[in-house]
């Protein structure tokens, strides 16, 4: 799914679902902002790797390889801690009903 068609799917879903409250709003908002967040950050680092690959297969030395793959790994983390929060919250939302 696009980013566009998420977004769409979202605002319509929260648009026919009444009984949320504004702290539930406001939680998923926050959700979405760490995940947009934390999609910059892999673009960051992968754009890094890409560097690394390219210098590496010129024959060239990364002297930086340790510090790029910790980055990708802090970035695939939070992406994960966040894709993990909304799978907790839709799990509870879905105890709820």
């Amino acid at each position: 799914m696009s980013l566009a068609g998420f977004l769409a799917h979202s605002a319509l879903a929260a648009a026919r679902d009444q009984s949320r409250t504004a702290a539930t709003i406001a939680t998923e908002r926050d959700v979405l902002a760490e995940l947009f967040a934390m999609r910059r950050q892999l673009g960051w680092a992968g754009s890094n790797l890409n560097q690394v690959a390219k210098a590496l297969n010129s024959g060239g030395d990364v002297p930086h390889l340790k510090e790029v793959l910790a980055d990708i790994h802090r970035a695939a983390n939070a992406v994960k801690k966040a894709a993990d929060r909304v799978a907790n919250h839709q799990e509870q939302e879905g105890e709820a009903a």
